[in-house]
């Protein structure tokens, strides 16, 4: 009796201390954190204090985006270059109009602090509340830009590990959602939109609509010409795997015939520096001294 009494005593302490690890496992790893790292909690503090001040900013800038009037057109073509750029919150459209607000704002408070402003006033201020207004634009362009050229760059390699994972046994599901999470530190921007692709094929639709969803989103020639190829060759029953190997190579070469286009360029874009800086500094120093000679030999010649 005494015996069993034990035994469902031992029993009963281990399943309430197994209770307490599994119900209160995130508290004692916090409290051994603390211990460890005395500072750690401070960390956490300020973190948690500047993601607040974030959040409390971006609404108070979110809300300056009702004073602009805007059609229901804009909004799409501003919402369609907002996911371009890699922008999918719901709060960036508000932030993008808001900031079309606060940039002017900002701009004509530093012109009148400043002093710039004084004595001619409206020609300052219309400069800066125009800047201003077109600053979150040229932003934006510059963005959507430079997320087109990393999608462009980063096409080959996908293109290369597609083409492996297809030919080691993988389905082009299968090959697109381990080709995403393999580059995904390589190659960030094309592999976001990858994913994307992947989720959508598991939420029902359908592989041609997916990437051709895939291209209309990232708006890159490149990309268009992949999704007509793949849509060609499951249409026709071709082999993925080599016409993604082929189109790889036309990628590779229509890069180096670029780069090779972009070096022959250069001897015509050096006329412009050599005729406006060059050419004219080259003139001072040679003709100069001939110039200061023949002024003073012609002083000389008018006085006697």
């Amino acid at each position: 009796m005494l015996f069993a009494a034990v035994t469902f005593f031992i029993i009963f302490v281990l399943i309430v201390s197994g209770g307490l690890l599994l119900f209160y496992r995130e508290a004692m790893l916090q409290r051994i954190g603390e211990v460890v790292n005395p500072h750690a909690k401070e960390e956490h503090a300020l973190l948690r204090t500047i993601q607040l001040t974030g959040s409390s900013l971006g609404g108070m800038v979110g809300h300056l985006e009702r004073v602009l009037p805007k059609s229901q057109a804009e909004v799409s073509v501003i919402q369609q270059r907002l996911i371009r750029a890699g922008l999918r919150e719901d709060s960036a459209l508000s932030l993008f109009y808001g900031a079309k607000v606060l940039v002017p704002l900002t701009l004509g408070a530093l012109a009148f602090a400043s002093g710039l402003a004084r004595g001619n006033e409206f020609f300052v201020y219309a400069i800066a509340l125009g800047l201003g207004f077109l600053l979150p634009d040229f932003w934006l362009g510059r963005k959507v830009t430079n997320r087109q050229t990393q999608i462009r760059q980063g096409l080959p390699d996908v293109l290369d590990l597609l083409t492996i994972c297809i030919e080691a046994g993988l389905s082009m599901d299968q090959a697109t959602a381990r080709t995403s999470e393999e580059l995904r530190l390589a190659h960030p921007a094309i592999c976001d939109e990858l994913g994307i692709v992947v989720l959508e094929q598991r939420a029902g639709r359908a592989r041609s609509d997916a990437w051709k969803q895939f291209a209309e989103r990232t708006a890159v020639d490149s990309v268009r010409n992949l999704v007509s190829v793949l849509v060609q060759s499951e249409q026709l029953g071709t082999s993925v795997a080599k016409t993604l190997r082929v189109h790889s190579d036309t990628l590779r070469t229509q890069r180096r015939q670029k780069v090779e286009e972009q070096a022959a360029k250069t001897t015509v874009k050096l006329v412009f520096p050599l005729v406006l800086f060059i050419f004219p500094s080259l003139f001072l120093v040679t003709l100069g001294p001939a110039a200061i000679i023949m002024a003073e030999s012609f002083d000389k010649y008018l006085n006697h």
